[in-house]
């Protein structure tokens, strides 16, 4: 039985709030002002903390601020005016776990409180999970062996069984498509829906439709009523990629989604209730879109209850192998060719190769290499790998050349220097022309990361 500190100063609400966990089978501790809430939290096991942030003496954020110092893992709740979001979003900042607007109905509180008390369990459970010995994750169709994948694949089946909302991170490729869809699959809503809605493929002025939906004659051309993305995922999961494409306008309206789960359509005035589980996922730092203004503060803290990293190719090389495999025996069982394997010598230049579009690019020059392959084992020869100079921008275009995230530019050097060694086959004058390089410039720097200057025949 958990047990729920209430720290209100208004007695008919902290009497309401009392019978209202009650009735969930939780155990409460009341105390009017933060002073007294502080002593109970030095007393007793307390499991979560629900606090007006308009206190007398000690105001709700010290209070706040006071209980992280104690202890930071615990999960605290704050209830706020309406006109207040600004604070809220400040008690967020400062560790809040969550925040409710005063008026609130105690539904939406009761749904909070269970929400940051299973997040919190589930916390508990992957710190544990750790500290486990040759503990192993395996999803369909994921291909994880290293340790920073299996840590990915832990937080996903703690959190996967919870309806709390999901926010993915990573680079273009790494396989957050995968990830949210095993987030489905291993919920309790794995027999609805799994929607999934690309934020960037869709036009701006579109958006709203698209996920809200709209009726007839919200707009020129709209002859019949349309549902959106949000009704069609109705007991299911909503997959938002590119979360931080989304325009302001349709931001509002996926907070409105997120904290009462309900919506109007384009154009209608009947309020529409769902029961949706929303993951989403963005290539940015959505904390740089916070400090330039262009994704809303309150959203983001909504979003990104149970954040996941997932960590770029290059940065978890040795599942290179096995995805190599599970790609080719995918690719040639659908091309319906006896390819079985790949060379060492193959294989090495894949190990080798910095991979700035990660598992998907992996998973493409597999299929083109299967697809050109004329043996029953892939060689040196059939690995083409995407060299082209147009993707990136030269300074004369106006652009910069940047090391993937993660590597220095020496290291970047490095590879593009060995990379041109492989596409010359080794002839050091070729290479040479392919950089832009003197010969001599181009022995120096080989001489430097230990590539020895033999002649050449």
């Amino acid at each position: 039985m958990a047990t729920i500190l209430i720290v209100e100063d208004e007695p008919k609400m902290a009497r309401l709030l009392e019978l209202t966990f009650a009735e969930e089978s939780f155990a409460t501790r009341s105390a009017a002002d933060a002073e007294r809430g502080l002593k109970i939290l030095g007393q007793e096991q307390i499991d979560l903390v629900v606090t007006d942030l308009k206190l007398p003496g000690m105001n709700g954020l010290e209070f706040l601020q006071a209980v992280k110092r104690t202890n930071a893992s615990i999960p605290v709740v704050v209830m706020t005016a309406y006109g207040t979001v600004e604070t809220a979003v400040e008690a967020m900042k400062a560790g809040a776990s969550d925040y409710v607007l005063k008026p609130f109905s105690l539904e939406e509180m009761k749904l909070i409180v269970h929400k940051e008390l299973d997040v919190n369990r589930l916390r508990e459970e992957n710190r544990s999970l750790r500290e486990a010995l040759g503990q192993r994750y395996e999803f369909k169709n994921i291909v994880a062996r290293s340790p920073q994948m299996q840590e990915v694949l832990a937080i996903v089946e703690r959190v996967a069984p919870s309806n709390s909302t999901v926010l993915l991170g990573g680079e273009s490729g790494v396989g957050k498509d995968m990830i949210a869809r095993a987030l489905h699959q291993h919920s309790k809503r794995a027999a609805g829906p799994f929607v999934k809605i690309n934020s960037t493929a869709i036009p701006e002025n579109l958006l709203e439709s698209e996920l809200f939906g709209y009726e007839k004659g919200a707009f020129t051309g709209a002859a019949t009523s349309k549902p959106g993305k949000f009704e069609l995922a109705d007991k299911g999961t909503i997959f938002l990629d590119e979360i931080g494409d989304v325009p302001s306008s349709v931001q509002v309206k996926l907070l409105r989604v997120l904290q009462e789960r309900e919506f109007e359509r384009l154009g209608g005035t009947k309020t529409l209730k769902v029961d949706v589980r929303v993951v989403a996922a963005t290539n940015q730092d959505l904390r740089v879109a916070l400090e330039q203004g262009t994704f809303r503060e309150d959203l983001y803290y909504r979003l990104n209850v149970v954040p996941i990293s997932i960590p770029p190719l290059r940065q978890h090389k040795e599942d290179i192998p096995y995805l190599v495999d599970h790609f080719i025996q995918r690719c040639a069982r659908q091309s319906e060719k006896p390819i079985t394997g790949i060379t060492p010598a193959a294989s090495k230049v894949l190990m080798e190769f910095h991979w700035p579009g990660n598992v998907r690019e992996l998973e493409n020059i597999i299929e083109r290499a299967v697809a050109l392959s004329n043996g029953p084992v892939l060689d040196v020869d059939d690995i083409r790998l995407d060299l082209s100079p147009s993707k990136a921008p030269s300074p004369a275009e106006g652009g910069v050349l940047f090391p993937p995230e993660g590597q220095t530019l020496e290291q970047f050097e490095d590879e593009i220097i060995q990379e041109a060694l492989r596409r010359a086959n080794g002839n050091k004058s070729q290479a040479a022309r392919l950089l832009g390089l003197s010969r001599n410039a181009l022995r120096y720097r080989l001489s430097k990361i230990g590539v020895p200057d033999e002649p050449e025949g």
